[in-house]
């Protein structure tokens, strides 16, 4: 029987391949895997607790309530859609994005995203541009004036200053300072 398995903190694909890995472990005859969800063929003595168990080892969860699996898929929907930024000159403002794609209204979202994880979608993008951030400078292969134009700021003065409002340290103190750590993207929100 054909089933969706909605998986918390799947953000990249390595992501995919161990949950895909951990699947077929299971015994579960893997469909298609993508970031939050998978598609499998269940046996009829299928055990999701035995799934969560091995999913929890490589620090991934089953999803079980709806709201959980939108929140969740929100996440990687707003990862994708930062992806899709650095490569746009003009992109979509993200209510748009989110709603074209997730196919239910941005008010919505933002009101099951902001009751799960206690924060606003708005709040949550930034924390993941700010990360996105971090990551390129820490990389030194571009500039932050580079930065900012990738990641579509205003300029480096907007990225400098919610560079510092979000992590409590400027900039140039994070480049000076490589123990200041960057965050998992599971615990952005």
């Amino acid at each position: 029987m054909e089933h969706h398995i909605y998986i918390k903190n799947m953000v990249c694909p390595r992501c995919i391949a161990t949950v895909t890995e951990v699947l077929s472990q299971q015994g579960l005859a893997v469909q298609e895997v993508k970031l939050g969800e998978a598609v499998v063929d269940t046996p009829e003595e299928f055990d999701p607790t035995a799934l969560s168990a091995a999913l929890q080892v490589h620090g991934f969860e089953l999803l079980q309530e709806k709201d959980e699996q939108l929140t969740d898929l929100i996440k990687t929907t707003l990862l994708e859609y930062q992806r899709q930024l650095e490569e746009a000159y003009q992109p979509i403002t993200t209510s748009v994005y989110l709603a074209e794609k997730l196919g239910l209204s941005y008010q919505h979202l933002s009101k099951v995203f902001s009751q799960q994880t206690g924060t606003t979608l708005e709040k949550y993008l930034i924390r993941l541009k700010i990360e996105r951030v971090k990551e390129l400078i820490s990389y030194g292969e571009l500039t932050l004036s580079e930065i900012a134009h990738r990641l579509q700021y205003s300029s480096v003065q907007h990225l400098s200053n919610q560079f510092k409002k979000v992590t409590g340290v400027s900039v140039t103190d994070f480049k000076k300072d490589p123990s200041i750590a960057r965050l998992p993207l599971d615990k952005l929100a």
